[in-house]
This record gives structure tokens, sequence and C-alpha cells, in this order.
């Protein structure tokens, strides 16, 4: 089933926040993503493994280029305002149509950690999920020994519900993860509305 005509999503708009802007990726993108995901420090939680060349970054471009095509959930590349570069990405996993579900992931390049980046990032994702496609529950996942995701996760009002344990095989091993969600009432409750 074709993701944006079956989901309230539609087609994937650019987002803009005070320092960044997400937007789909184009294959102008590849340098740029090569530079952060070769890093081992970046890949060391995510479930892809660290690209070892720019012919990797132009792969992944052109997954995510044929789910953008096919209607399927999919990233946005997140850019730099200063710079126009890609530092990141962030975007739906998966959107449940029958539950009106999705899991958002990310990842971003060591550079910009520690600045509140992913958590400006994160909060529009989710201001876009409740607002725009009328979702009615957004999850997140992060490894346990990966609790600086966590904090974004609880900096955008997620709320953590629980370890799954053995959840994910990642670079050789099960993982046990943190489950977050915030559902559609907590966003609007903290916003005001």
């Amino acid at each position: 089933m074709n993701f944006l005509s079956a989901s309230p999503m539609g087609e994937m708009p650019q987002l803009h926040t005070e320092r960044l802007t997400l937007r789909k990726m184009t294959m102008r993108d590849a340098e740029d993503l090569f530079e952060y995901s070769r890093d081992p420090e970046v890949a060391r939680h995510v479930l892809w493994d660290a690209q070892r060349s720019v012919s990797e970054s132009r792969a992944y471009i052109r997954y995510t280029l044929r789910k953008y095509r096919a209607g399927e959930p999919a990233s946005w590349g997140i850019v730099w305002n200063e710079t126009g570069r890609v530092i990141g990405t962030i975007g739906f996993m998966w959107w449940q149509r029958d539950n009106n579900a999705s899991e958002v992931g990310y990842s971003l390049s060591r550079a910009f950690w520690n600045r509140g980046i992913m958590s400006e990032a994160l909060r529009e994702v989710i201001r876009y999920g409740f607002c725009e496609a009328r979702l009615h529950r957004i999850e997140a996942q992060h490894e346990i020994d990966n609790p600086a995701s966590g904090a974004v996760m609880r900096k955008c009002g997620m709320r953590r519900e629980g370890t799954l344990r053995g959840r994910l095989y990642n670079k050789g091993r099960y993982v046990d993860v943190d489950l977050y969600a915030i559902l559609r009432e907590d966003y609007f409750a903290r916003e005001g509305r």
C-alpha cells in the first residue's frame, strides 16, 4: 500500500526550525552524508555500519529516493542553515494506519552533538506528526547504552515506557532498548493547546 496516498502524512514537506531545514535528500547530499556517516561513533548505536565510501552514501540516498517515490516512510536530511550542508537524518521508520502510530529515528554528525540540534529536529518532526499528519502516537527507541538519545526524547516530551530486552540485533550482538512514546494528547497538553 502506498504510504503517502494511504496515510495522512501526504507528501513529505520541507520543515523549518530556527537553525535547521528538514528536507528530502538528493544525490547532491552524498558527500555531506559520507562526511559524518563514516564516523564509527555516529554509527555505533544505529542499525547501519559506518560507511566506507561515498558510493555507499550514494546507495543509501538511492534507497531513500525509492522510498520517497513509493510513498513509504522515509527520512529527511537535516540541513544546518548556516552552511546549507546535511548534518544528519531524521524521519519516520514505519507508520501503522490502523493504529495511527509511527516510529521516528535519527542520526547526527558528531561535530553537532550536545548543541540541542537533535532535540530541535525531533520537536519539529513530532509537531508535524501530530499537527499535520494527525498521528495519535509517535514512538522512538534507543540502545540502553546510549542514554544521550533518551535525553533527547525526554526533552521533546516523550515518556519512557520500558526496556525491551534483546530487541535488536546490532553490530553482531543482541541489544536491549528503551522505548519512548508521546501521544497526541500529551503533545497538545504540553503545548498548552
